[in-house]
């Protein structure tokens, strides 16, 4: 029997296709969607103006959620973060700490602000690059997750009890995006269309680590997302020690895609640099990176990092944090230091990771 097709990943016009196979009127596409994004439910037995055997047939037909969330965490500051198993067998929960379960959850994490509700939403099962200081490509990457496990992690979000609506998406969470592209970009039209999530292009941020061929791909994608750039090093020496994919291009390169990508754009590149102490936060580490900030039109956001056991890097002090940001201030770059939300859930930048706790 062919696998049934997931709510998540579907357009009107996929849902209308479905529904004539199915042999049901078209109007119950659009009746669908209203109940998945207008309302929130997922439950065919609460879509209350479907009829019993409609229902009985989509049940056969469709996946509605293929994901459960295991664990939910709330942080101090408001930030919570969840842990969601993908096309587990209910055999098999609610086992939390099976690490055999492990290739199957991703973590993501909705960070509230006074005006926005952001998700930061994870492409993979773990990561394919293998950051230093980074707790998602600890055991490398497990598999890719499709369009519809992207667009479903922020239904699950929005199920948290007294959540908002989502207004900001972040691919910032588990896995590289630009390494499973094709879904990613599936999942940011269906989040940004009007029939469902209706969330800003300019909401909408797509970090990577950087390949010139994966950003090359971006500049031809037809919705204009943010584009931040994970830089973490001003040089190429410093940056190959920190990100293992940075063997496979010069941050010059980089740059020159990134440059492309403004001049077809107009959107500006964000630099994300995270501080290790000790390691890529002195004085002339940031003249370097004013010099590479200067070189495009570019803004720069510094991250203190987030301790992550077993990695050998220290967050460094804020005296020290202070002093970087102003050196590149006097060297005319746009910077700003990113609070690190949710960090007593291990739910910040770089600590996102398969276990449960």
């Amino acid at each position: 029997m062919p696998e049934p097709t997931h709510i998540f990943e579907c357009t009107p016009s996929d849902l209308r296709d479905l529904m004539d196979e199915l042999r049901l009127k078209p109007f119950v596409a659009d009746q669908l969607l209203k109940w998945v994004y207008g309302h929130g439910v997922t439950d065919l037995d609460q879509m209350t103006n479907l009829s019993e055997s409609t229902r009985d047939r989509l049940r056969e037909a469709m996946d509605f959620t293929r994901g459960t969330v295991v664990t939910r965490q709330d942080a101090s500051d408001g930030t919570r973060k969840i842990l969601v198993e993908w096309d587990a067998p209910a055999s098999s929960l609610p086992l939390i700490d099976d690490p055999a379960a492990r290739d199957r959850r991703t973590e993501t994490v909705m960070i509230p602000t006074d005006r926005r509700r952001t998700a930061c939403v994870s492409s993979q099962i773990g990561c394919p690059v293998g950051c230093t200081f980074c707790a998602s490509g600890i055991g490398g990457l497990d598999r890719n997750l499709t369009a519809g496990q992207i667009v479903e992690q922020v239904h699950h979000l929005q199920q948290l009890p007294d959540a908002d609506r989502i207004t900001n998406i972040v691919f910032m969470g588990m896995g590289e995006p630009l390494a499973n592209a094709s879904a990613v970009f599936d999942a940011v039209r269906i989040l940004n269309a009007s029939w469902a999530y209706g969330i800003g292009a300019r909401r909408i941020t797509i970090s990577t680590v950087g390949l010139p061929a994966a950003i090359r791909k971006l500049e031809h994608f037809d919705i204009p997302v943010t584009l931040a750039l994970s830089l973490h090093a001003p040089n190429d020496k410093l940056r190959r020690q920190l990100i293992p994919w940075a063997e496979y291009s010069t941050i010059d390169e980089l740059l020159d895609a990134c440059d492309t990508w403004f001049q077809k754009t107009g959107r500006e590149v964000t630099l994300e640099y995270i501080l290790l102490g000790g390691v890529n936060d002195r004085s002339d580490h940031a003249e370097e990176l004013a010099h590479v900030a200067r070189s495009m039109r570019a803004n720069v956001n510094l991250i203190r990092y987030n301790e992550v056991d077993g990695l050998p890097h220290r967050r460094p002090d804020d005296q020290s944090v202070r002093s970087f940001q102003r050196i590149l201030r006097n060297g005319g770059v746009n910077v700003h230091i990113r609070a690190s939300r949710g960090r007593d859930i291990a739910a910040a930048c770089g600590q996102l990771r398969h276990e449960s706790t």
